[in-house]
């Protein structure tokens, strides 16, 4: 999980008041506030220099048309000099002439490639860095909308973190807003507000309304007590206090609802 999450399934913050952020596991185990506001105005100020990157790079390429064919920077350089000094008509032969001119525009071109590859590889870097903070901000979305369901806190046995597990691939981040999506990828409509997304806790309802085994995490759903019935998935099934539940890691967690575990509330 891309969050640290409390008992209780909702998101472990840091701070107080307006300065409360969520707090963010990097891969190394790492936690550090996550700052969704910051991390928004970075990706645009990010945008905006790889842009002006290409911008740069596409204006040097334009220059460099007017210099194909020159080859040596050091000869163009020494020529520049011998043209600052020399006078009109010491130059003994028209072939010298375009020596120079050869010199200077493989001098020019030179630097222009060097100035591209620079710009390239920045542009690059800055990407990259987008795409991690892209993917980071969508996280945070996501993760955010099951920590503060509604639903998944008063319909659920299950905490929202395992809630994610279940059913976090079904949504996307579109333009900053959230789209849920059905089993067969295609986006999900509120039955109430015709033409636009549902939103997240009418779509986790649906979805968990489609889920086969939606008995298992439910609320109040199933025989617990002693006269369960047997059969099927409750012939080896567990139940187990709320306590014992929230003690187990996320595997075994999934493990226990695969075998057909129910907890008691």
């Amino acid at each position: 999980m891309p969050f640290k999450f409390n008992s209780d399934g909702t998101i472990a913050t840091t701070g107080e008041g307006a300065a409360k952020l969520p707090i963010f596991v990097h891969p190394d185990g790492r936690e550090a506030p996550f700052d969704a506001d910051t991390t928004v105005a970075t990706i645009g100020r990010l945008n905006g220099e790889a842009k002006a990157n290409r911008v740069r790079a596409e204006e040097s390429e334009l220059k460099l048309k007017a210099f194909d064919g020159i080859e040596d920077g050091e000869a163009a350089r020494q020529a520049l000099t011998t043209m600052k000094n020399i006078k009109d008509g010491d130059l003994v032969a028209a072939g010298k002439v375009q020596e120079i001119k050869d010199a200077a525009a493989a001098s020019a071109k030179q630097a222009v490639a060097d100035a591209t590859r620079a710009a390239e590889a920045r542009e690059q870097a800055l990407t990259a860095t987008n795409t991690k903070l892209t993917a980071d901000l969508n996280n945070h979305i996501v993760g955010g909308s099951f920590a503060g369901s509604a639903f998944i806190k008063d319909k659920l046995a299950i905490p929202a973190d395992m809630a994610q597990t279940f059913f976090g691939s079904r949504f996307k981040v579109d333009g900053g807003k959230l789209v849920p999506m059905d089993a067969q990828g295609n986006p999900i409509f509120s039955a109430t507000r015709h033409g636009e997304h549902a939103d997240f806790d009418e779509a986790i309802q649906v979805m968990v309304g489609q889920y086969a085994n939606k008995d298992m995490i439910l609320k109040g759903s199933g025989a617990s007590g002693g006269g369960a019935q047997g059969g099927g998935a409750g012939a080896g099934s567990k139940t187990v206090p709320r306590a014992q539940f929230d003690s187990m890691d996320q595997g075994a967690r999934a493990s226990f609802f695969k075998d057909g575990g129910k907890i008691a509330e």
